[in-house]
């Protein structure tokens, strides 16, 4: 589970926030996720789910990591190489680990978060980690955007709300990163692009999406 703290820090040094919490302590395995669902609401069981509950203004929270990820990640660590081997993995424990990091950070600013929001910014997230993780940020930029949101596909048992809720995430943190290489990747305008990417955390959902716009 280190790797999963490791990722925590990492994000919040990014964003310069400090959550005061450690995700391994929330981490459930299977048979918990499994109590606190109900089948019939939620019939998928993906590798990787953030679980929130809120009772008189007391968020709580869950998450799931397929355990056989966080293994594989630990035997071929990313910090090391990411490359084709570990990095489908790599992303479903970013995926996780950011939408932990943002609904703990929404919580205490006391702000309301949305499902969209969270996967957008995962979106975002999980360009930023691995540009930042693989170094030489201008010559890998283009390959990850392609890998990212080009080269993938749906999961095949997203409801359509779902796939609805994926497909404009996806879109909109395409044309986000596309925007923060051509402003910042390129010429290697690092340290701005950090204070950009600073700026857009803390913006609300419809400022998100409006600055992606003007940006694009």
């Amino acid at each position: 589970m280190a790797l999963l703290s490791r990722l925590q820090r990492g994000l919040e040094t990014v964003y310069r926030i400090a959550t005061g919490v450690d995700v391994r302590d929330f981490v459930i395995d299977a048979e918990a996720r499994a109590a606190a669902l109900d089948d019939g609401d939620h019939p998928r069981r993906p590798r990787e789910q953030l679980l929130i509950a809120e009772d008189n203004g007391e968020v709580s929270l869950g998450l799931f990591v397929d355990p056989g990820v966080v293994a594989h990640l630990e035997r071929h660590d990313p910090a090391q190489e990411l490359g084709d081997h570990n990095v489908g993995d790599f992303l479903l424990a970013v995926e996780g680990v950011s939408h932990f990091v943002y609904a703990v950070y929404c919580a205490q600013v006391q702000r309301e978060v949305s499902a969209l929001e969270l996967e957008l910014q995962a979106e975002v997230d999980k360009y930023v980690t691995c540009l930042l993780t693989a170094g030489d940020e201008e010559a890998r930029s283009a390959r990850w955007r392609r890998r990212l949101y080009e080269n993938f596909v749906f999961e095949p048992d997203l409801d359509p709300v779902e796939r609805d809720r994926y497909r404009a995430a996806n879109a909109n943190a395409r044309r986000f990163a596309a925007s923060l290489e051509q402003r910042f990747v390129t010429g290697r305008r690092i340290g701005d692009m950090l204070h950009e990417l600073r700026r857009f955390y803390r913006l609300s959902l419809p400022a998100k999406l409006d600055h992606i716009a003007r940006a694009a």
